[in-house]
């Protein structure tokens, strides 16, 4: 499988890249920079996730497109990466689109959501909410367009790779889940589809 992977550098992208490579498939990490990932078995490119002729060029070339980038963490607008979410929905075509989200957005028994609820850290509170936002995006992007959204579970954090886990629909499949063990749900997901025009979660 061709994999066109936006935000290889990141805590998540890297292990996406390296869980899909080691599975015998091709990735191609696109940056705005074109900067290597490093990772043996990566092909880095220049790429603009808001770029229209970027994602465009991406999708005509890979079977799937991954994002996983996120907003700023820095204190900068959010808006340019909504923005450029909305690009990727706009000209991905009919190429599939696997789309690293956040947990916020996930909902509790009675339905609120973890964003909303009483104790959520009030300094993830922008990046969820724009995360949640992200999902509404996609929940409105056309029909034919094949879209996966993946919430990881409300903790992650680099850890071990057991490859094993519970997923989830809409509500937290568990309280944690280790980078690692996200990237082979996620890739997982790109081998045999189990959530189109859906969002899931996992959780070990």
């Amino acid at each position: 499988m061709k994999i066109a992977l936006f935000g290889a550098t990141g805590t998540i992208g890297t292990r996406i890249a390296r869980e899909a490579v080691s599975r015998g498939h091709q990735v191609t990490a696109l940056s705005r920079s074109g900067a290597d990932t490093g990772i043996d078995g990566v092909e880095s490119v220049r790429g603009d996730l808001g770029d229209a002729a970027s994602v465009s060029e991406a999708a005509s070339a890979h079977d799937v497109i991954v994002s996983a980038t996120g907003p700023s963490r820095t204190g900068e607008s959010h808006e340019p990466w909504l923005a450029a979410t909305q690009n990727l929905i706009d000209h991905a075509g009919d190429t599939r689109v696997v789309f690293v989200g956040g947990a916020g957005s996930l909902l509790l028994p009675d339905g609120t959501r973890l964003l909303d609820s009483d104790g959520f850290p009030a300094e993830y509170l922008a990046e969820a909410t724009s995360g949640a936002t992200a999902l509404d995006l996609f929940r409105a992007a056309p029909q034919d367009l094949d879209w996966t959204f993946f919430s990881p579970a409300p903790v992650i954090l680099p850890g071990e790779r057991t490859g094993t886990f519970t997923l989830g629909l809409d509500s937290p499949a568990g309280d944690q889940i280790s980078a690692e063990d996200y990237a082979v749900a996620l890739v997982d997901e790109l081998e045999q589809p189990r959530h189109r025009r859906q969002r899931f979660t996992a959780a070990n």
